[in-house]
């Protein structure tokens, strides 16, 4: 599957012919905010590919092919803005953040409305794996990854930085104590895959503990605990301890087209593209909400 680049737009009357109504109905549909639109000059234009996903959203299926409807929990990696938006959409989600694996496991079995996800490759840790991976699952005929920001990666690690660490391999020859993240986290899979790219076996790493969540790491390291750990800038920033960047990820929303245009994620997605989700962001720093809330993959 290739990530869409483009966006064809329709007019009223291509639309309503598009969807085989009347042009009434179609206005009739966008009054009650029941189909994706845009306005531009005061004129309606449709997304021809949210169209689709639309159409797709409500095709009745036969009996046993419908699954259940998922709790209201978003589930998958953690994240401080993430966190913050849900609270502020006031949409009824809760978050349930276990990392992006067991995330995407839980929301393939229907536990959880959306994952979080950032996951990495082992043999180049600054791909962006995310699509990669969901458009080889075939169940996921009927979603659709939403970006939600581009994230500095890198070590999180005492204020000061007294160590001097600048990356995987002096943490490693300075025998830094590492906190690390639960397997399957996707910091816990770009750390190996820069251990991986730096010829450094995880077995010689000094390891300290392991954290859930990367505010856990962070915590860590303030306290003395561990010397370093693998986290966002944002997180780092939120505990008053330094941060060393090393990549830029993608963090993106993993969630069935149907429940995309229901009413919880509904309002969570609309908070996306306000002022007050860019400002949140850049008071947490290291996070570029430019492509928040568009369309990154479909089938």
């Amino acid at each position: 599957m290739q990530q869409k680049t483009g966006m064809e737009l329709l007019t009223t009357l291509e639309a309503a012919d598009y969807l085989r109504i009347k042009e009434r109905k179609l206005y009739e549909l966008v009054a009650e905010g029941a189909i994706p639109c845009t306005k531009v000059t005061g004129k309606w234009l449709f997304s021809r590919g949210d169209l689709d996903r639309w159409l797709l959203a409500g095709m009745a299926r036969p009996l046993g092919v419908i699954p259940a409807e998922p709790p209201p929990i978003v589930g998958g990696s953690h994240d401080p803005l993430l966190q913050w938006a849900l609270s502020e959409s006031r949409a009824g989600l809760a978050i349930l953040p276990e990392g992006s694996e067991s995330g995407y496991r839980r929301f393939l079995s229907g536990q959880v409305l959306a994952a979080a996800i950032h996951f990495h490759d082992l043999d180049d840790p600054a791909k962006d794996a995310n699509i990669e991976i969901v458009s080889k699952e075939s169940s996921l005929y009927d979603a659709v990854l939403i970006g939600f920001a581009a994230r500095e990666q890198g070590l999180v690690v005492a204020s000061g930085n007294p160590l001097g660490l600048a990356s995987v391999a002096d943490a490693v020859a300075k025998g830094a104590r590492l906190v690390s993240r639960p397997e399957g986290a996707g910091a816990q899979q770009l750390l190996l895959g820069l251990l991986k790219r730096a010829g450094i076996r995880p077995a010689a790493i000094k390891h300290a503990l392991t954290a859930p969540t990367g505010p856990d790491i962070a915590q860590a390291v303030r306290a003395g605990h561990a010397d370093w750990g693998v986290a966002t800038r944002s997180v780092a920033t939120g505990a008053g301890v330094d941060f060393v960047p090393l990549i830029t990820e993608r963090f993106d929303l993993l969630m069935r087209q149907r429940d995309s245009y229901r009413a919880p994620l509904q309002s969570f997605l609309a908070l996306l593209h306000t002022p007050t989700f860019a400002a949140r962001a850049a008071e947490l720093g290291g996070l570029d909400v430019t492509g928040a809330g568009s369309i990154r993959w479909a089938p």
